[in-house]
């Protein structure tokens, strides 16, 4: 499956890296997964212990059960009529998801069935610059959610001491969804990182030095052989005539990045919180 990733500074040294939201066969991938999750604990204890898998796939298992029960949680926060419990959780909780940063929402992006990536970028830019961005963002995010990841289970226990409140138990329900955006946010920088470097260490492994400088020379003009290459990079003049716009101090307009996000189909308000993250 491709991925199609837009690439733009944004902001100073703030850069914007976000997919597009138009992916119909991410979505009809990510529906028929749901569609062999098992619904009960004990379809899931089925699953685990019907025929012995590897430790990778019970955790990918265990991890769709429980992100199916968060959605169908949420989905009935949000029909609940106004001004009960349910309705004022579901506001608390958007609150705290608007707090969650634009790049653990690119990296959630990036899943397993991901096999390519097209990147977009301004042709301005130098080609070698932008995946060395998206090699650093991958990178930094393996090290920082594996970090919040481990903290997030270790915190699981003492949030569910809570449940003998005759509350709804709001701080396990959020560490267990960090807990499990930290994970998926994990996945998505080690499979984008792998996306993004193997090619280049492929070829230099089959090549020699000749044919190495040579595409390296390639890769700063924005020009590569797609053929068999898990990345595509697309140089847009569209986008960098829209980045025209930039003020120096303030970065890109509020009405820039609609227009932005009109045209490569990306998610307004992530974009706008790398514009206004420091």
């Amino acid at each position: 499956m491709r991925a199609k990733l837009v690439v733009f500074p944004i902001k100073g040294t703030n850069w914007c890296f976000s997919r597009s939201i138009n992916d119909s066969i991410a979505s009809s991938n990510l529906g028929s997964a749901f569609s062999q999750t098992p619904s009960t604990l004990k379809e899931l204890w089925r699953n685990i212990s019907s025929k012995p898998k590897p430790l990778n796939a019970n955790a990918e298992l265990l991890v769709d059960f429980v992100s199916l029960k968060m959605n169908r949680a949420w989905v009935g926060l949000e029909k609940a009529p106004q001004g009960t419990v349910k309705n004022k959780i579901y506001k608390l909780g958007l609150g705290l998801l608007s707090r969650v940063k634009p790049s653990e929402m690119f990296l959630k992006s990036i899943s397993k069935e991901v096999t390519n990536v097209q990147i977009t970028y301004p042709s301005s830019l130098n080609a070698r610059l932008v995946r060395r961005r998206l090699r650093h963002i991958a990178m930094r995010g393996t090290i920082i959610h594996k970090k919040y990841f481990y903290g997030s289970v270790s915190l699981l226990p003492l949030t569910s001491a809570f449940t003998v409140l005759p509350l709804p138990n709001i701080p396990f329900f959020w560490v267990l969804f960090r807990t499990y955006s930290h994970w998926r946010a994990l996945q998505g920088s080690e499979k984008l990182l792998q996306l993004v470097s193997d090619s280049s260490s492929t070829l230099n492994s089959a090549t020699g030095n000749e044919k190495e400088t040579k595409h390296d020379d390639d890769s700063m003009n924005g020009i590569h052989n797609s053929l068999g290459s898990p990345w595509d990079l697309q140089p847009s003049k569209e986008l960098e005539e829209l980045l025209h716009r930039v003020d120096e101090h303030d970065g890109l307009s509020k009405c820039t990045i609609s227009d932005i996000c009109k045209i490569f189909d990306l998610n307004t308000n992530d974009v706008l919180k790398y514009r206004d993250s420091m």
